[in-house]
């Protein structure tokens, strides 16, 4: 499984924030996303990131994560 939370980190600029989300053409499905908020948290435990905001569905499941990009 890709590793979506540092792909995303990776691209950034110290300061930016960015929106994680799943992406289909990848082969993302929101089931699968679930595990790149835990991978998410764990970067911010480390001070990599800030999580500003959780989007979630109405059945719960997240669908996007606000970063912010701390190291």
């Amino acid at each position: 499984m890709r590793d979506i939370a540092m792909e995303v980190y990776e691209k950034m600029k110290v300061g930016g924030t960015a929106w994680i989300r799943p992406v289909s053409a990848k082969g993302d499905t929101v089931a699968s996303f679930q595990q790149t908020h835990e991978k998410a948290r764990q970067m911010a435990d480390e001070g990599l990131i800030s999580i500003s905001s959780v989007k979630r569905q109405e059945d719960g499941l997240i669908e996007s994560i606000r970063i912010l990009r701390l190291a």
